[in-house]
């Protein structure tokens, strides 16, 4: 299992959002920057010939993103929050029903 650390008090808007995902997991240059293609990044976490992390998880592992101060984000900006939950639920809902198995894990710090 592959952890990655992604702190969730530097989201405070949509771009934050983006820029700190890209940043942290290393999207490609041509990420759209919206949630589709968030989900689309994530949901090949295993598979390094597409491109979409600069550091894929083996084939059948699983990525775990670790939020730290999660509550930051959950009070201070619940859209993003709640996005970031429904994207990562659809990423493996997605991949469930193309016949694969689960890809990404959330894990919260409290902080």
């Amino acid at each position: 299992m592959s952890v990655v650390r992604i702190d969730a008090s530097r989201i405070c808007d949509w771009s934050s959002f983006h820029d700190v995902f890209a940043e942290v997991l290393g999207f490609p240059d041509y990420y759209g920057r919206n949630l589709d293609a968030w989900i689309d990044c994530l949901s090949y976490a295993d598979d390094p010939h597409a491109g979409m992390l600069k550091r894929a998880v083996p084939k059948g592992e699983t990525l775990t993103l670790q939020l730290d101060n999660v509550d930051d984000l959950a009070t201070s900006h619940p859209e993003q929050y709640q996005a970031l939950l429904e994207c990562a639920a659809f990423v493996n809902w997605r991949r469930i029903e193309a016949g694969s198995s689960p890809v990404l894990f959330l894990s919260f710090n409290r902080g």
